[in-house]
């Protein structure tokens, strides 16, 4: 089988967006498990998948630069994380007036089970300088850019995927960073970033740059087109801020929208997340202003980075058509917003989900 035929076949039973560069939102059914099957995982690519050389450079402002491999990540300490990816632009269709960007519903989310090395201990072998302020995180992936660059100095015949973080949060061993070389207990696939990628536990999936060639670290901020270009909140009325953490968001998983139910009760499920702090509430209304019922909360496992499950027990279900809502809190105190937060590039739409379903 050729490099082509496996990428085919692992996009088989994924939405796609775009073909080229290849994007695609998990079915929909995806966001009832806990883990994401790994050919469910939705997939984003802000470029053609590329070729690697096998090898990660560690460089710039560090005592100590180094070149890993494969075998040299897997050779040091594992660690194993449930993380929930999002794409920033994941519900960007749901804003009006339609944003610029990729046509993302709502399935651009996801949750796998990954391993790999944590940053932490690899930058701990390299010094970074204590005047450095940010890692620059290189993907092997370039190319020209398909959307519209928004620098003027941006070459869009020949941009590379590049992202920085603060450097205090890479190198804290708390952070759960990784530099993954696995994913849902095998090695990572073409599509999600091998042979090795970014995990960056709670900020939004931009930050966890697959294709992993080179990490640089900086002591000066980093400004290039998808640092402060595209990922960026471009608000009407107030200063941009920079795209990073999840905003706190609540999805109903059962039943599906537009279903018909033939039953006076039902047991209403779904998935809530928050690069904030975890979910500490996931509230139900019935109505479009009826009062807020709370739903059972999956607590927070503190191993890990994934959503929580929550479940409603919905009685006394009448014929005809019933709205619901379902709005997460996280324990950083953000609410779920009524109407999607618009930007002009479309990010970070975390507004409350409404469905409807017909009772016969």
């Amino acid at each position: 089988m050729t490099v082509a035929d496996d990428l085919e076949a692992a996009r088989a039973s994924l939405v796609m967006i775009n073909p080229a560069p290849y994007n695609a939102e998990a079915p929909p059914a995806a966001l009832a498990d806990d883990v994401t099957r790994t050919e469910l995982h939705y997939v984003r690519s802000n470029f053609a998948v590329p070729e690697h050389d096998g090898t990660l450079e560690i460089t710039g402002a560090v005592g100590a630069p180094l070149t890993l491999t494969l075998d040299d990540l897997r050779a040091m300490p594992a660690h194993h994380h449930a993380v929930t990816l999002e794409c920033a632009g994941n519900g960007r269709l749901e804003m009006r007036p339609l944003p610029t960007g990729e046509p993302w519903g709502d399935f651009a989310v996801s949750t796998a089970r990954w391993t790999g090395a944590l940053l932490h201990d690899v930058l701990a072998e390299v010094e970074p300088a204590a005047d450095a302020v940010e890692l620059l995180a290189v993907g092997a992936d370039h190319g020209p850019y398909h959307l519209q660059a928004i620098l003027p100095e941006t070459d869009q015949d020949n941009l590379t995927f590049m992202r920085s973080l603060p450097i205090a949060q890479a190198t804290d061993p708390g952070s759960g960073i990784l530099i993954a070389y696995e994913m849902n207990g095998r090695p990572l696939e073409r599509d999600h970033g091998a042979p090795f990628r970014l995990i960056v536990p709670h900020w939004y999936a931009v930050a966890s740059v697959k294709w992993l060639t080179r990490l640089d670290v900086l002591t000066e901020p980093y400004t290039g087109e998808f640092q402060t270009g595209h990922y960026i909140y471009e608000w009407p009325d107030q200063p941009h801020e920079p795209v990073t953490l999840m905003r706190v968001r609540a999805r109903i998983t059962d039943p599906a929208p537009g279903s018909t139910l033939d039953q006076d009760s039902y047991t209403v499920r779904g998935k809530a997340w928050s690069g904030t702090g975890p979910i500490t509430a996931v509230d139900v209304s019935l109505t479009g202003e009826g009062d807020w019922q709370p739903a059972e909360l999956r607590p927070a496992d503190p191993e890990d980075y994934g959503w929580q499950e929550w479940s409603f027990t919905w009685e006394g279900i009448g014929v005809g058509r019933h709205t619901l809502r379902a709005r997460a809190t996280d324990a950083a105190g953000n609410v779920q917003p009524d109407v999607p937060p618009w930007n002009r590039l479309g990010y970070g739409n975390n507004a409350i989900e409404v469905i409807y379903v017909d009772r016969r």
